[in-house]
């Protein structure tokens, strides 16, 4: 599900359809002529959490008290939500609404605008992504993502105290210690797995301490040679090096890496909120702690974290009207929103769902965080970032230094804007 973290490679002709069908306006509500019921074509994300058999029992809640309306999943495959999006305007033939999808200033003229919907205004973090003033995505609730989930065992045999860890340079001793019990201490995958989780360890830190960063480096007045981000990048290459992290779990899925962990081959795994529960569907909640990321600054730091389950309607739905109404359910109906929050681990104010030991220590986490740091709005990096911050991570592995990634990343940066 992770929405930051998706990432495509949209071709040129598809881009060139896409103006072409914006252009074009959203299509008309009803079921165009069509006998029976009106079909909703709807893009969804499937992770180990969220799995199709998911997705189906909950629309088919909506399916139930709703008879004229049916509901289509259109599964992403190997590709991120925006691809499919972008294949199937491209192709003529839009979707419904999208799950998973970003408003920027690029794409949405291909999003409905959702300005006008009273309840739209008390969906969680709905101002923190507008555009312009402007709403086109609603969540269900509200990720965070700078945890670092711990076997308790493996930190009981190596003599660890999870309080005590508090900076990089505590950290970095940790995993030290856990390796010469014999784990490896930090677990990473393949896919989109070692950008997501640098960037969890690194946004924590850095936005913190400059929340504007971002908007900074849009503007061309920061760069990630000259900032906070090298120190971390040169944290990350030193655990490669000392074999901290496995070189060869590149070659593992997100799902493989989270199996591993879960199975006692690694000691600490950074991931965000929506891993518990899987944690918990193992049956391991008592086994697993988590803590919130160590930084080289305040400590605790602010949360790096997103709208959980967002959804879009696309402009030229040819239902736009069922489509809303669609939505509007699955973001403020009390036991839509319940079951999607459960789900995936996510949370949001004025809901509670019984959930685990873990999913308490998440929860107190949160409460203690001075700030939930967004990626959206004004601060909303360039498009294709997150693609090219996972390859240029990766790309430690195999020996580049710190100061060739964070030269690359501003080299791509400058690039693109």
């Amino acid at each position: 599900m992770r929405q930051l973290w998706r990432r495509a490679s949209i071709a040129a002709v598809a881009a060139t359809a896409l103006i072409g069908l914006a252009a074009c306006g959203g299509g008309e509500s009803g079921s165009s002529g069509q006998p029976g019921p009106t079909t909703l074509r709807v893009i969804v994300n499937i992770t180990p959490n969220l799995t199709e058999a998911y997705w189906t029992e909950l629309f088919g809640k909506y399916e139930q008290a709703h008879p004229d309306v049916k509901v289509k999943l259109e599964l992403t495959g190997t590709i991120s939500a925006s691809a499919k999006l972008t294949q199937d305007l491209a192709a003529g033939d839009p979707p419904d609404i999208a799950q998973q999808i970003t408003p920027t200033k690029d794409n949405v003229s291909l999003l409905a605008d959702l300005t006008d919907q009273a309840w739209v205004k008390d969906t969680p973090l709905s101002e923190q992504y507008a555009i312009d003033g402007k709403r086109y995505v609603v969540g269900v609730g509200e990720q965070i993502q700078s945890l670092v989930f711990y076997n308790k065992a493996a930190f009981a045999k190596a003599g660890l105290d999870p309080a005590t860890i508090k900076t990089m340079e505590q950290f970095g001793a940790a995993m030290a210690k856990l390796k010469a019990a014999g784990f490896t201490p930090l677990q990473t995958a393949g896919q989109w797995v070692p950008g997501a989780q640098f960037s969890m360890m690194a946004d924590a830190g850095v936005l913190t301490a400059d929340p504007d960063w971002t908007v900074k480096r849009n503007d061309k007045q920061a760069t990630f040679k000259d900032s906070g981000y090298l120190p971390y990048l040169k944290a990350y290459k030193s655990w490669i090096d000392a074999g901290y992290l496995d070189k060869s779990a590149l070659g593992l899925t997100y799902a493989d890496g989270q199996t591993a962990f879960l199975n006692g081959k690694s000691a600490m795994y950074i991931m965000g909120s929506y891993f518990v529960p899987a944690v918990d569907q193992a049956k391991k909640s008592d086994q697993i702690g988590v803590f919130t990321m160590p930084t080289d600054g305040a400590y605790p730091s602010g949360q790096f974290g997103n709208i959980a389950s967002p959804y879009v309607v696309v402009n030229n739905s040819k239902h736009k009207t069922q489509a809303i109404e669609f939505v509007k359910w699955l973001v403020t109906d009390p036991a839509a929103v319940e079951s999607q929050l459960a789900s995936d681990g996510n949370l949001r104010k004025g809901f509670t769902y019984k959930t685990s030991s873990l999913g308490t220590g998440v929860q107190k986490i949160l409460d203690g965080a001075p700030s939930v740091l967004v990626k959206s709005g004004t601060h909303q990096p360039i498009e294709g970032f997150s693609g090219e911050l996972n390859t240029r991570i990766q790309s430690l592995f195999t020996g580049a230094s710190p100061e060739q990634v964070a030269d690359g990343l501003d080299k791509w940066w400058n690039s693109q804007s």
